[in-house]
């Protein structure tokens, strides 16, 4: 008689979209870094490609904000997600968070999504470069690798303020010891004032502290995060020495930039401006199946931009493609959607689009 030895999974597994979860675990990582872990009431398999993130639904204060963060855990870990916060001189969310999110909380998250992953770009040489909380995403691949036994040859490049500001210094360092192919570098910009001593490498990463640490870096793929100005002087390295860019790969999302911010203004004085000129008869038809409301707008305006014509709240975060958050479905019609991978591309064929940056090309009805 045949017998069977296996048992059918039947937990569900999250796609993109909102999800109720609760904190179960906050870890104190640093004196001003906190790590927040979740799961659903109901088992969970959280898996998501190593490097993306979920955007936060708070209610802070009795106003709606929502902020992305990456996943600092790995989907070899399933039922359960991190993320990994800094608190920031004068940040509303950060400080918030820090200060009243406790285990037994319960809030909506949106995702998981973004570009910035290992699994869209698989290489046998990687480099990770991380400043600061931007370690985050790569804590999430470099978890993932080590979990799965992965064969590729890592190197590891953090820079910190100071010793005590590493975060997962610990975790790293027994991972890193086990596998000889990963090979991890920290970089400190100033001693402890508590007179710690240092013997690692020291100041910024400079291109000759790059080639010592990493002199095959040219062949391999690139991930990095960290703050701009660190980010900028990493692509200024590779520029200068002919490095191929489509292997390089760096963390978006955040703050809009203020030179985006000025020029969404700029438009926004431009169209109010032109808007007597254009011919009523051009103007696109755009329907709200849910609330059965229409209105008519420019082609060049967005499908966000009409339900807020409306009345209409469609949530939404970075305003630029990225988090993911003002995602709805189309249920006619056709749009141009200049994203930044917010959205996958299973999703855009299941007919889906982010309502902040998708202009309509016809007469659209929206599922919202």
């Amino acid at each position: 008689m045949a017998m069977n030895f296996l048992n059918p999974v039947t937990t569900q597994t999250w796609t993109n979209g909102r999800h109720l979860v609760r904190c179960v675990k906050t870890i104190q990582e640093t004196a001003d870094v906190r790590t927040f872990c979740f799961m659903a009431e109901q088992p969970l398999l959280y898996f998501f490609k190593p490097g993306q993130f979920v955007t936060l639904e708070l209610d802070i204060g009795g106003e709606q904000i929502m902020r992305s963060y990456t996943i600092s855990s790995s989907p070899s870990i399933p039922y359960s997600f991190s993320i990994t916060v800094k608190r920031m001189p004068g940040g509303k969310v950060s400080n918030w968070l820090h200060d009243s999110l406790k285990e037994g909380d319960e809030l909506a998250v949106h995702g998981p999504v973004g570009n910035f992953n290992i699994m869209d770009f698989p290489a046998d040489k990687l480099l990770f470069l991380s400043g600061g909380v931007g370690i985050t995403p790569l804590m999430s691949m470099t978890r993932w690798l080590f979990d799965t036994n992965a064969s590729v040859d890592v190197e590891f490049i953090h820079s910190a303020r100071a010793p005590r500001d590493v975060i997962y210094h610990r975790e790293l360092i027994h991972m890193f010891s086990r596998l000889p192919e990963f090979k991890l570098h920290v970089i400190c910009e100033n001693k402890d004032d508590i007179g710690e001593t240092w013997a690692g490498y020291r100041g910024y990463l400079t291109q000759p502290m790059l080639e010592l640490m990493a002199p095959d870096y040219l062949e391999r793929e690139i991930f990095c995060c960290g703050p701009a100005p660190y980010m900028n002087a990493i692509k200024h390295i590779l520029r200068n020495n002919g490095f191929d860019m489509s292997h390089y790969h760096e963390e978006l999302f955040g703050a809009t930039p203020l030179e985006v911010r000025e020029e969404v203004l700029e438009l926004a004085e431009q169209a109010e401006a032109a808007a007597e000129e254009i011919d009523y008869a051009e103007m696109l038809s755009i329907e709200f199946a849910g609330s059965g409301k229409s209105v008519r707008i420019q082609p060049d305006e967005t499908i966000h931009a009409a339900a807020a014509k409306l009345g209409l709240h469609i949530p939404k975060a970075c305003g630029m493609g990225i988090c993911g958050t003002c995602r709805v479905g189309i249920k006619s019609g056709e749009v141009e959607m200049d994203h930044n991978g917010g959205i996958t591309d299973d999703d855009i064929e299941a007919g889906y689009i982010l309502s902040c940056c998708s202009r309509p090309k016809g007469n659209v009805v929206v599922d919202f």
